[in-house]
């Protein structure tokens, strides 16, 4: 993301590049902490309130001794969609294994106001074409996606042996029978053949390592476990109206704040809205679906087409048509008609990367413009405008956020780069200012960074007693971001060394569905009880992912956040994780072409 610039205004711009770049510095240098993610507070430490489940009660039940063909951890969008290709391919003994009480993921535990995809809905929210389902507005509320989930859940019978409310513990191959031996909370100890993991970044609630946020007396909760006994109102946005006299304090402003903070902003008494670094908030657009012109698109296939479509636009492919038409297509598109229009003898790498950061200067200029042409005070204006690229933070899209801003309970408290400075009994103080509330609501995110046994609560071992942590100690090592040599049988479904379109997740988790299931197949279909990736294969795929291309999360001159570990350089880690060098849709058409050769290159059977 990082290109060469000139030192004075672009003639392309008429943006002084040279001054925004030093104004993108100091905004970052400001915000840098030494601890970098260790800022954060984990749930397990003192605030175990916090990870209880608000929604469903935990149904006893005995604990499992059996064996199945396939357990998948995560009864998320990956679990469902494995379980969903798995059961199309004649597979049906597969359970999930899940924490919540029902499906869903991260949909399951954000039921905030406000909650929607960020993405639209035709290619986010998975088997569209498969369950009939229409989306009813481009970006579906989260009680529609989780309904989604459920449907997925009844059509395949992925609830008829699946886990609830059940976490695990631990993870043992066991070499002598071919086979995982698995340990959860529940006094399960049960085996499978083959094991998924789906467990995802975004179901490990943290906190801000605030001074004195243990002393609070008032309440509060996390967006992820959102306390309606408290607040009053539902998931489908009835009012609030317990809050009509609350004074309400939200610390954080990414894409979850984003979303509730016009509800808060129409419900609370008094909202008071903490912030360390704003978020980017373009134009949302959200529109009912025409049932006309949804049965136009929905022809065989169409779902697939969508998918991929919206991929080559979003990273800068050439591609006819932009079917999607959001504010994720909307910078590449720029830069794809820009770079197009170079004279041959300037096609050069450097003036393509010009062409991207002139691009992106253009596209900040205009939503931070958008601030000032909605936002009535000019301070708190200021205050609400994001001075980084485009991409270095989560790009959020809505339509509601900044007017929120102009009602008269509803007061910005921006903390200029350094986050609020204590929490008392009764306040949260910054700059030496108590601010009184009732109520604290934390929009503080999800672990990301920590290490994958961490994040998990669970380790795997392997081969002669290998641990996955032992393995992953110097950073990530896979094949096609999901085999790891020394754990046969074994697959990880996630983006990460492989398709890394973090933009929409769903895409990469259907493509590790599909490609699992063409492995397990062919392993019951000749009789082979293991599947494992060699060690050469391994390696080459590493070196493949070190050759470098493709975005990183990690940027050095990107604002501190969850993207790049909050600025601070995690060495190799930072280097392998990473997407496939040559892009998302490279990827996934370089994995389509291995799974359906069936020589599957890699991997050995036995």
């Amino acid at each position: 993301m990082t290109a060469t610039t000139n030192n004075s205004a672009s003639n392309n711009t008429g943006i002084d590049k040279a001054a925004l770049k030093e104004k993108y510095r100091q905004e970052r240098e400001k915000r840098l902490r030494p601890d970098g993610v260790d800022q954060y507070i984990r749930l397990t430490d003192g605030f175990g309130e916090y990870l209880s489940d608000p929604y469903m009660e935990v149904q006893p039940r005995e604990p499992k001794t059996d064996h199945v063909t396939v357990a998948f951890i995560g009864g998320g969008f990956a679990g469902l969609v494995t379980g969903a290709r798995l059961k199309e391919a004649g597979i049906d003994d597969y359970r999930i294994i899940e924490k919540a009480g029902d499906f869903g993921g991260t949909w399951y535990w954000n039921r905030y106001p406000g909650a929607q995809c960020d993405t639209a809905s035709f290619v986010y929210m998975p088997l569209l074409e498969e369950t009939g389902h229409m989306p009813t507005e481009k970006y579906a509320h989260a009680p529609e996606i989780l309904e989604q989930c459920q449907r997925i859940g009844k059509q395949y019978g992925l609830y008829d042996n699946a886990l609830f409310h059940t976490e695990v513990k631990d993870l043992v191959w066991d070499e002598d029978n071919n086979r995982w031996i698995i340990s959860t909370d529940r006094g399960d100890r049960f085996t499978a053949q083959f094991l998924g993991l789906g467990t995802g970044p975004l179901h490990v609630p943290k906190l801000p390592g605030i001074p004195g946020i243990k002393d609070f007396k008032g309440h509060s909760f996390h967006t992820s476990r959102w306390d309606y006994s408290y607040t009053g109102g539902d998931p489908y946005g009835a009012p609030m109206d317990k809050l009509r006299d609350k004074s309400v304090a939200i610390i954080g402003t990414g894409a979850t704040a984003i979303q509730c903070v016009p509800h808060l902003s129409r419900d609370a008494g008094e909202l008071f809205v903490f912030q360390r670094t704003p978020s980017s908030v373009d134009v949302r657009n959200n529109i009912p679906t025409d049932p006309d012109w949804f049965k136009s698109i929905s022809t065989p296939g169409w779902q697939k087409r969508w998918l991929e479509n919206f991929t080559a636009n979003q990273t800068g492919g050439f591609v006819t048509e932009d079917l999607v038409q959001d504010g994720w297509t909307d910078l590449a598109n720029r830069i794809r008609s820009r770079v197009l229009s170079l004279p041959p003898g300037e096609f050069t790498l450097e003036r393509v990367q010009e062409v991207w950061e002139d691009c992106d200067y253009e596209k900040m200029e205009e939503i931070r413009a958008r601030i000032d042409s909605i936002v009535e005070d000019t301070s708190t204006a200021q205050g609400l405008k994001a001075w980084y690229r485009q991409l270095c933070k989560r790009p959020c899209f809505h339509d509601e956020y900044l007017q929120s801003f102009n009602n008269p309970n509803t007061h910005l408290v921006d903390t200029n780069g350094k986050g609020v400075d204590a929490i008392t009994e009764t306040s949260v103080i910054v700059a030496g200012k108590e601010y009184p509330v009732d109520c604290i609501v934390y929009a503080s995110g999800f672990e990301v960074g920590t290490e994958f046994h961490d994040r998990c609560g669970f380790d795997l071992t392997g081969v002669e007693g290998r641990k996955l942590s032992e393995r992953w100690a110097e950073g990530m090592r896979t094949l096609h971001g999901m085999h790891v040599h020394d754990f046969p049988n074994a697959f990880i479904v996630q983006p990460t060394q492989a398709g890394n379109l973090i933009s929409n997740i769903p895409h990469n988790l259907i493509e590790g569905a599909a490609t699992i299931v063409s492995i397990v197949k062919h392993a019951l279909d000749n009789g082979y009880q293991r599947v494992e990736a060699t060690s050469e294969a391994e390696q080459k795929w590493v070196d493949i992912i070190l050759q470098g291309g493709a975005m990183s999360l990690f940027n050095p001159d990107c604002t501190p956040g969850y993207y790049n570990f909050e600025g601070q350089d995690p060495g190799i880690r930072g280097k392998l994780y990473v997407g496939y060098p040559q892009g998302p849709m490279a990827f996934f058409q370089f994995i389509d072409q291995w799974r359906n050769s069936g020589k599957f290159d890699g991997l050995e059977f036995s």
